[in-house]
């Protein structure tokens, strides 16, 4: 099994930035792939960014290039999401994900995704 632990969520004012973590334990962890998502209230699940983990390739939601930032550190086995000039409508549950190397969905969808955690609560107040 594999467990997977966010921090660094919290109030934010707009303009502002956060860093969330994203700790991975469990012996059989290895993954492909480690994905953010987001999700607002009344909203679906929303792709943010995925970044491989042996390569460190990353891709992000469109909307979000430019102010969102993954990166991981293998060795602490985490990944990290910096957010940059924070908006009201990033406000949501962001919680992370780890894609085994079977590719029978994008990175985009969540179903590629084998585990998840349980979310940081991020507030970006106007």
């Amino acid at each position: 099994q594999v467990q997977l632990v966010e921090s660094g969520g919290g109030l934010v004012q707009a303009g502002g930035s956060l860093r969330l973590s994203c700790a991975a334990s469990g012996r059989t962890f290895s993954p492909y792939a480690m994905g953010w998502f987001r999700q607002a209230p009344g909203k679906e699940r929303e792709f943010v960014a995925v970044i491989t983990w042996s390569g460190g390739s990353t891709s992000y939601a469109d909307s979000l290039k430019g102010r969102f930032t993954i990166s991981r550190d293998s060795a602490k086995n985490t990944v990290y999401l910096q957010m940059n000039t924070l908006k009201p409508e990033d406000t949501a549950v962001y919680s992370c994900a780890s894609a085994s190397a079977r590719a029978f969905f994008a990175f985009y969808n969540p179903k590629r995704y084998d585990y998840w955690g349980q979310g940081t609560q991020v507030t970006v107040s106007s």
